[in-house]
């Protein structure tokens, strides 16, 4: 006989996602005891991250049941997304049902492009976190970002601190202690130049640059999607 576990975690993928943002937390939380972790997309078709990695989702839109906690990655290709009608659709029918609604890097503009950010606190990649401001957003630029059962990770790596976090508050901090230890989840960077608060400001601004278009890209999209959200 086949038992159900306590709780189902649905981690939304799609084309061009940063694989990190999803790899990283799914190592963590499919490791939880009693839990099931799932990628989910339009449909089951192999999906490719934004570094070529090959990703096949277990469960497409319309066979996804509702999941206790709802992750969301970022990446290229979430610009997109937030004028995907299926997928805000799938977003705004899986957050009333969640315990948690989450995400890690940009996925907290996909949060906030479907509506479900506004008034809260949230966090995003250091790159892209002025943006949650035309949602209704109040920006904190953190780690992790805890608002009610809104979790939200920064950029790309904090996927693991988020996890971690998101770890604590459906099992406990001593099951999320123990398993930070068993993965050996002891950083230690090799270069103090993760964020421009501690990167010199000529490096910060070299990585702009690099940026720069796909930043342009995103914040076309998401004035689009915040000035339509206000016109109702």
């Amino acid at each position: 006989m086949t038992t159900e576990p306590k709780t189902r975690i649905g981690m939304l993928v799609f084309p061009m996602v940063t694989s990190l943002d999803i790899l990283g937390p799914f190592e963590v939380l499919a490791r939880a005891s009693d839990c099931r972790v799932e990628l989910v997309w339009k449909d089951r078709q192999p999906i490719k991250g934004d570094t070529g990695l090959a990703i096949t989702p277990d469960r497409g839109f319309g066979d996804a049941p509702q999941y206790d906690v709802l992750v969301v990655p970022g990446g290229p290709g979430q610009t997109p997304m937030m004028e995907d009608a299926e997928v805000i659709g799938f977003l705004r029918r899986q957050a009333p049902g969640a315990g948690f609604v989450t995400s890690i890097c940009t996925g907290s503009l996909l949060l906030a492009a479907a509506g479900l950010l506004a008034g809260r606190k949230a966090t995003c990649h250091w790159l892209s976190i002025d943006q949650l401001a035309l949602f209704g957003v109040e920006i904190v630029p953190e780690r992790v970002v805890v608002d009610g059962n809104r979790i939200t990770g920064a950029g790309v790596t904090s996927g693991l601190d988020f996890a971690f976090t998101v770890l604590a508050a459906i099992r406990g901090e001593e099951e999320a202690k123990a398993l930070q230890l068993l993965m050996e989840y002891d950083p230690a960077p090799p270069f103090q130049s993760g964020h421009p608060r501690v990167a010199a400001p000529e490096l910060t601004e070299k990585v702009r640059l690099m940026a720069r278009n796909m930043l342009e890209r995103r914040l076309e999209v998401s004035r689009r999607v915040a000035e339509a959200a206000k016109q109702g």
